[in-house]
């Protein structure tokens, strides 16, 4: 039965790389359609994350099940727990990336952002893409360092995110209100996607280590 339920854990793992693959995959696919205008990159998006919330549901239902009928304790349970969360954070990722590309959608054949806001949203979209990239690695890793962030927050994030808010509310923006609203709310979905990587690789510390997810928050 033990070697049942290993491989049914092992099981669980996978199907969870391969949902932070697809969100990964996501990241990096919008981050084209938004820096490139490219229409084609918009829809893929879409395809991945239809893809990844039919995953998302057949993964959360394995861990469920495992949940409930295997009764796992200690590291198992951690384990159960742990993806059980981050199938969460993956979904969300895929929901926010589609909003991402939404946009470029509704604006194409004109770029989603004027000049002066293309360039800072392609640098966060390509920062984006490599903490979910990390969040892949991480959730794949069989061990980790206990005093390390598997996942730890891009600190050019924030000022990146200020400088585009800057930019759309100054006095003598080119852009009307609507375009200002838009483009505020795609820099708060990308906000969203960096904050559900560093959450991923924190539930794989508390899984790695037991250290609670609070304890880590308090240690930024």
């Amino acid at each position: 039965m033990r070697t049942k339920f290993s491989s049914e854990l092992a099981a669980l793992t996978g199907e969870l790389e391969r949902l932070a693959s697809l969100a990964h995959e996501a990241t990096e696919r919008v981050a084209v359609a938004v820096g490139e205008t490219d229409l084609t990159a918009a829809y893929e998006v879409f395809a991945l994350d239809e893809k990844l919330q039919e995953k998302y549901g057949a993964c959360e239902n394995r861990a469920v099940i495992l949940l409930a009928l295997e009764a796992p304790v200690a590291r198992d349970l951690r384990h159960v727990v742990s993806a059980i969360q981050i199938t969460e954070h993956l979904s969300r990722m895929g929901w926010l990336t589609s909003r991402i590309a939404d946009s470029v959608v509704r604006r194409y054949p004109h770029p989603v952002a004027p000049p002066e806001i293309l360039g800072p949203l392609a640098e966060i979209g390509s920062r984006t893409t490599a903490l979910a990239a990390r969040a892949v690695e991480v959730i794949a890793a069989g061990k980790l360092d206990a005093d390390t962030e598997p996942v730890a927050p891009d600190p050019a994030l924030p000022e990146l995110h200020q400088q585009v808010r800057t930019t759309l509310t100054a006095p003598d923006r080119p852009h009307d209100n609507a375009t200002a609203v838009d483009l505020s709310l795609l820099v708060h979905h990308y906000e969203r996607c960096a904050e559900h990587c560093v959450r991923i690789g924190r539930l794989i510390r508390f899984f790695h280590t037991g250290i609670p997810l609070s304890a880590q928050a308090s240690t930024d």
